[in-house]
């Protein structure tokens, strides 16, 4: 006989963070707009620090999209000027990717803006039941990047 408690925590967990996704979807498309971005711009940039470099294929794994779709991204953010293409002295097959000084400036100030959204949201919640909220979903992350790590077969 299976365990209700436990098939109700589910139930809810399941519940919250379908609710908790569409507002940071919704959260990620005001950003987007109020920076004149598309969404997958928006995302592209935030996967970048002020100096970091990457290469198609390290951006193109960690946003989960095919290699053509990534270069459309980035060529819409070279256009806006937000990035600069390189070829990778290393290895001349390559491109490198960089954020222009327009690039540097907008992330730091989406990551300003980000820290000032949260810190509001922060503000509906007593302060007092802050910590243990950040405690728990440091462990829910942990527990998700767990579940993502199995194989896909196994569900």
């Amino acid at each position: 006989m299976p365990d209700t408690n436990k098939n109700s925590a589910a139930i809810k967990l399941a519940d919250l963070t379908s609710h908790l996704l569409v507002h940071c979807r919704e959260k990620e498309i005001r950003f987007a707009e109020k920076n004149g971005l598309t969404q997958a711009e928006f995302r592209c940039l935030r996967y970048f620090s002020t100096n970091e470099c990457m290469n198609n294929k390290q951006i193109s794994a960690k946003m989960k999209l095919t290699p053509g779709r990534l270069t459309r991204i980035i060529d819409s953010l070279i256009f806006k000027k937000y990035m600069t293409r390189k070829i990778d002295k290393s290895d001349r097959r390559f491109m490198r990717v960089y954020l222009s000084q327009k690039g540097i400036s907008i992330v730091q100030q989406l990551n300003n803006d980000y820290v000032d959204v949260h810190q509001d949201i922060l503000s509906g919640i007593d302060l007092h039941q802050q910590k243990p909220m950040i405690i728990a979903m440091s462990r829910l992350v942990a527990a998700m990047k767990i579940w993502a790590s199995k194989s896909k077969s196994d569900y």
